[in-house]
């Protein structure tokens, strides 16, 4: 690893943390003038992670886009991470990514090993997951970014959209929150080393198990949880479906070094802008603390899959998923009530 450059001091925000507020993004898409095409199955229109067009009856186009300014320091890790974030986005609809290309920005302060290591923590993810990368495109900037622009493919009947949650259901997810947070509190120097290498690898780790895992089962609804929270994702879900998702707080697993620095208010920037988005749509039911609040509200980066399973199911994919993942069940959908959401 190259020691001449922090990345994370060459960036103003880090990570999923850096997206545009889901609010922001739905008032700059709208009336844009776009092409109408029956073989598009999945737009922009449902705020869903990826695009979905179909080919024939038996295969389906899944395309996606992502990257975002260092999130750590080690640049290999660095690169491991964006890729799997973009590549779960293919998950997340239930497909396969097989094709990919690199989307990277370079600064005058990086090193020529710096750019490759973060391209070889890159491949080898792709490689993990069974997806070449083709390409791409690089350009000089003032901060750093990584990801990929990646192609999947999913049988039209098994497309699983953000907006199809059923009333019934259970919700799984399956990786604890807390990423924004303590990524915030290292650079005030709050979060020990062995934590660190703990969200480090969480990060880069795939979700391709776990979407390998819930297409056995009657999944009706999924989405990843990334900058927008898992309240904002999970907002974007109900509104979508039709339905109110109730989460209960005491389910939902999150890293728990990151509750003190949450009362102590190293709060990211992403976390008030997801706040903002939700904003009245959701309500408590029981008292819950601030900073579980805030941790319902912070940005994740390559965070886990948010699952809406038929009940039947619900169990034995919990307990497939716990091979691979720190899942839990964390909720459950009903009709839709006052609000988008219940915090229990």
């Amino acid at each position: 690893m190259s020691e001449d450059v922090r990345l994370t001091r060459l960036a103003k925000c880090a990570g999923c943390g850096a997206k545009v507020g889901a609010g922001t993004l739905t008032k700059l898409l709208k009336d844009l003038p776009t092409q109408k095409d029956p073989r598009l199955m999945v737009g922009f229109d449902t705020s869903d992670d990826a695009c979905v067009y179909r080919l024939d009856d038996h295969t389906a186009v899944v395309q996606t886009l992502d990257f975002f300014p260092p999130i750590v320091d080690d640049p290999h890790m660095f690169g491991q991470i964006a890729a799997c974030n973009a590549l779960s986005d293919i998950y997340a609809m239930g497909g396969e990514p097989k094709l990919a290309l690199n989307i990277m920005t370079v600064t005058k302060d990086m090193s020529e090993e710096t750019v490759r290591e973060i391209l070889r923590g890159g491949y080898e993810k792709a490689y993990e997951a069974d997806t070449i990368i083709c390409g791409g495109h690089t350009i000089h900037d003032e901060s750093p970014k990584y990801g990929l622009s990646v192609t999947g493919f999913v049988d039209p009947a098994k497309v699983l959209m953000n907006s199809t949650a059923r009333p019934g259901d259970v919700l799984i997810l399956t990786k604890p929150l807390g990423i924004g947070i303590l990524t915030t509190a290292a650079k005030a120097g709050l979060v020990g080393a062995s934590v660190t290498e703990r969200i480090t690898k969480q990060m880069a780790t795939l979700n391709k198990a776990s979407r390998n895992n819930m297409i056995r089962y009657e999944v009706h609804s999924c989405t990843d949880v990334t900058g927008f929270s898992l309240m904002g994702h999970g907002y974007e879900m109900a509104a979508g479906s039709g339905t109110t998702l109730h989460f209960k707080a005491s389910s939902v697993k999150y890293h728990p070094e990151a509750f003190e620095p949450a009362e102590m208010g190293f709060i990211p920037d992403g976390a008030y802008k997801n706040r903002d988005y939700v904003g009245d749509r959701y309500k408590t039911v029981k008292p819950v603390q601030r900073a579980m609040l805030d941790i319902m509200f912070d940005p994740q980066t390559s965070g886990g899959l948010l699952i809406s399973v038929a009940e039947k199911d619900a169990g034995n994919l919990l307990s497939d998923l716990q091979y691979h993942t720190d899942a839990a069940i964390i909720g459950y959908v009903t009709e839709k009530l006052d609000h988008e959401l219940y915090i229990e």
